[in-house]
């Protein structure tokens, strides 16, 4: 176990901005969470929380590396839509003291997964932002749409409750039933 000083410099710092990574069409990984780790002359590296990631699209494998600063680490496989990637991400399950931060975070190869910030505010509005802007909804909604508030809300109580029958009373019915004489 080797510990990061000024011949190997290692920093690990909390990310101001999201960030994301996205596979074959999908976002497996989003967070507001990541920790930004430079090594030495490497490129930084985006550590997800494990919470924050599509897990359940990732598979373990036998394949391990071992770091002399920061410990073994683990690789997953990731499945998605029928394309299967090995040894795609990695993650520090048990890392070394001295990089304690990194463990229950998955890291993902560059060239294999596309990892990239982006704009919180513009995925995410601030709470206050956010509640502002629906309570000035709600005050239109209330002066424009009640009517058709109320018309949703007496169709939505028609409609089965899981339990085969209908939340409210049965209408009237619409159409008249067929004619004794007709067709048999």
């Amino acid at each position: 176990m080797l510990t990061p000083g000024p011949d190997h410099p290692i920093t690990l710092e909390p990310s101001a901005r999201r960030w994301r990574a996205y596979f074959n069409g999908h976002v497996i990984a989003d967070t507001n969470d990541a920790l930004i780790l430079r090594e030495a002359d490497l490129a930084p590296v985006v550590y997800f929380p494990r919470h924050d990631v599509s897990v359940e699209y990732m598979g373990r494998t036998a394949h391990q590396t071992h770091c002399p600063y920061k410990g073994d680490a683990a690789h997953y496989t990731l499945t998605l839509d029928g394309e299967i990637a090995e040894n795609v991400a990695w993650s520090y399950e048990s890392p070394f003291e001295a990089m304690s931060p990194i463990r229950e975070r998955l890291a993902f190869y560059p060239g294999r997964v596309e990892v990239y910030d982006i704009d919180d505010a513009a995925v995410n509005p601030h709470p206050r932002e956010r509640a502002a802007e629906v309570t000035a909804r709600e005050e239109v909604a209330e002066v424009d749409d009640s009517d058709e508030i109320d018309e949703i809300d007496e169709i939505v109580r028609h409609t089965d409750s899981g339990s085969g029958a209908s939340q409210g009373e049965h209408w009237p019915p619409n159409v008249s039933g067929p004619d004794q004489g007709g067709a048999r």
